[in-house]
């Protein structure tokens, strides 16, 4: 399974909402922390804000919080948001699919099986689980919000 970067870009979105809250988070802020385009995240925040994942404010001083608890914003529904349906196959789309194997074919049975675990891991997990290690999260971002590159640490 791989997910698009709208979905990862919304999510990052999301989870600097919920370390600031109750503070507005502003475009430029996750823009800024996670090196992303500016057009993308306001398209982002601007669907969140849609789906009432988030409330925005605008103008001067505006910005965007969640317009509920984290703990209430479960991960798997933002990304059936964000991706639709999650057609890993071509025969997963009726619309589209032209396998003549349709409906007996053991890959495909297997692929739904695996997409439908993979939503059922991400249906357990909400907001608040992405951020339960705050401190690091925000040590880690804090040099970043503030314009200050941080070394990039390399393994050997």
């Amino acid at each position: 399974m791989k997910l698009t970067s709208y979905t990862n870009f919304a999510i990052r979105s999301l989870q600097m909402a919920a370390l600031k809250a109750p503070e507005l988070i502003r475009v430029d802020d996750v823009v800024r922390v996670h090196g992303l385009a500016r057009p993308h995240i306001v398209k982002i925040v601007h669907e969140l804000g849609q789906a009432g994942y988030i409330i925005t404010q605008r103008g001067r001083g505006g910005g965007f919080r969640l317009a509920r608890p984290a703990a209430e914003i479960v991960v798997g529904d933002v990304v059936r948001l964000t991706e639709g349906p999650l057609d890993v196959a071509e025969c997963f789309n009726p619309e589209s699919n032209t396998c003549p194997l349709i409906g007996i074919c053991e890959l495909s049975h297997a692929l739904q099986e695996a997409t439908r675990a993979f939503l059922a891991v991400l249906d357990d997990l909400t907001l608040a689980d992405i951020v339960s290690n705050r401190g690091d999260l925000l040590a880690r971002i804090a040099p970043l919000e503030a314009g200050i590159v941080a070394p990039v640490r390399t393994v050997k």
